[in-house]
């Protein structure tokens, strides 16, 4: 497959470009998180699966642009990014608030024929299970404890207090948009779910992960790790290995 020339723009991240791949994985970010969280993924599956990551407005590189917090608008700016990258077929994979945002684009895609490969939703609960949180209403010091709580910053990053301040508002930003945002009852999506959670995490129950089978009409499979929200970071190479598979039995 001869690969197409695409430029990447300020939303998508292509860290290894790789024309000769069939597929591609798209990655979206955790809240406050960045493209460059995925950097090693997408090292892992080159030049196999070529990964695209996803970097939203105000920080990194893009900190100077207004952040969005609304998962629906956030949603229609990245499909609108995404139309010229589905001349292949993608599978989604999005960990927390990207596990939401991952779901909102995929019932995008699907409205426009473009059906993934499957949606991999980690560290979320499924979308019509709601909790009233309002960590985007704390104070500095309050979001910054839900950070060190969390263990998803980088602990360098957490001691530099002046780094860290930087990066509050696209924090408070991305908290926003998941603790506002309100499932929509309509047609489950297409395309394989499957469900990732550490059987520790406070942020999501293991019901919680098991409903995500209710938003597909397609295959469904939930896996539990040890671990906290971020249980991916310790078990990142069985995550990729599950992903790897999933694409490869396409």
């Amino acid at each position: 497959m001869t690969g197409t020339s695409i430029e990447t723009g300020a939303w998508v991240r292509r860290f290894h470009p790789s024309p000769q791949a069939e597929t591609r994985l798209i990655c979206f970010p955790h809240a406050g998180g960045s493209a460059s969280y995925y950097f090693p993924v997408s090292r892992a599956l080159a030049p196999a699966v070529e990964v695209l990551a996803i970097q939203y407005p105000g920080r990194q590189d893009r900190r100077t642009e207004r952040c969005v917090a609304d998962v629906r608008e956030l949603a229609d700016l990245v499909v609108a990014e995404l139309r010229a990258w589905t001349d292949r077929p993608m599978t989604l994979f999005g960990h927390s608030l990207g596990a939401t945002l991952a779901f909102e684009v995929a019932l995008r895609l699907e409205a426009e024929d473009v059906t993934p490969l499957g949606l991999f939703a980690s560290g979320r609960r499924a979308p019509s299970c709601h909790r009233e949180e309002y960590v985007h209403l704390s104070d500095d010091e309050g979001l910054i404890g839900t950070l060190k709580r969390m263990s998803g910053t980088d602990s360098q990053m957490l001691a530099d207090e002046e780094m860290l301040r930087m990066i509050l508002p696209a924090v408070r930003s991305d908290y926003k948009a998941a603790e506002t945002y309100r499932y929509r009852p309509g047609p489950g999506l297409r395309c394989p779910i499957t469900a990732l959670t550490g059987d520790d995490d406070p942020e999501v129950t293991i019901d919680e992960a098991r409903r995500w089978g209710e938003h597909t009409t397609g295959r469904f499979t939930l896996k539990i790790f040890p671990g906290g929200h971020f249980y991916l970071n310790e078990h990142a190479a069985s995550v990729i290995q599950g992903i790897s598979e999933h694409i490869a039995a396409r």
